[in-house]
């Protein structure tokens, strides 16, 4: 048994970039632990969704919980900072901010529990954190820095294809009139291209724990979100298939798993 360690930047990322690797890490006898950064304090929620008085980041600390058990994680840790909000936002800059800490400070929280753990693999994000996002873009910065701390052997940066999501946008525009079409340079700030990618994680067998982890997050995951609402042969497309730059490896997509 090996240990993966997989850090998120908020509740429900979790499930959304990484809910298929850590299902079937936990399926193959592997000890699965998760940790994030923030308690997902900025994230949005309908009128009346809370209870009175009841604060965003508890409800989604429950959730994160809950999502975990489905999972199959065995330890589930906060580093404790705030939400920083989107990019260009005052909260950016707030202090207590992940955007703001120090990657130093923040990447030693994580290497001790990588060390303590002794995790054979590590994920964390793109350099441009997926999509911008700034806590995303810390989270890329401290999980590299941290993984040189502790002497993690193997890091994954947790992707998504350029190429595949297109392929995707295509379909779904020739199936629906109107629906446009997006081109090459409007996908040039989502993922990566296929020239930079390393491992592709066939994770369809463990799409319905993904789903159902994704539905323990009702506070950001409505059942009429895009995630939630898509018929099944869509949502096996767009998720089905978890992407990865694995640190040291010339890049040239593998379908592959994270411990071989």
């Amino acid at each position: 048994m090996a240990t993966l360690v997989t850090f998120h930047a908020h509740p429900d990322d979790e499930c959304i970039v990484c809910g298929g690797v850590m299902r079937k890490a936990f399926e193959d006898g592997h000890r699965v632990v998760l940790v994030v950064a923030t308690r997902g304090e900025h994230g949005e929620v309908p009128d009346g969704f809370l209870a009175e008085g009841e604060p965003l980041w508890r409800r989604r600390v429950r959730e994160t919980h809950a999502a975990a058990e489905i999972l199959g994680v065995a330890r589930v840790e906060f580093l404790g900072y705030v939400d920083s909000g989107m990019m260009g936002e005052p909260t950016n800059d707030a202090p207590g901010s992940f955007w703001t800490a120090p990657v130093e400070e923040a990447a030693e929280k994580l290497a001790a529990i990588l060390r303590e753990e002794d995790a054979e693999v590590l994920t964390c994000y793109d350099d441009y954190g997926n999509y911008g996002h700034p806590d995303h873009i810390q989270v890329h910065r401290v999980g590299m820095r941290a993984a040189e701390l502790a002497g993690t052997p193997r890091v994954f940066q947790a992707t998504t294809s350029q190429e595949h999501m297109r392929a995707g946008m295509v379909a779904l525009a020739e199936a629906t009139p109107g629906f446009p079409v997006p081109s090459e340079e409007d996908m040039a700030g989502m993922g990566k291209s296929e020239a930079e990618i390393t491992t592709a994680v066939d994770v369809t067998p463990w799409l319905d724990h993904k789903r159902r982890a994704m539905r323990a997050h009702p506070s950001q995951i409505s059942e009429d979100s895009f995630f939630l609402a898509m018929p099944d042969e869509a949502f096996r497309y767009a998720f089905g298939t978890e992407w990865f730059i694995r640190s040291g490896q010339e890049p040239g997509v593998r379908t592959d798993d994270l411990f071989k």
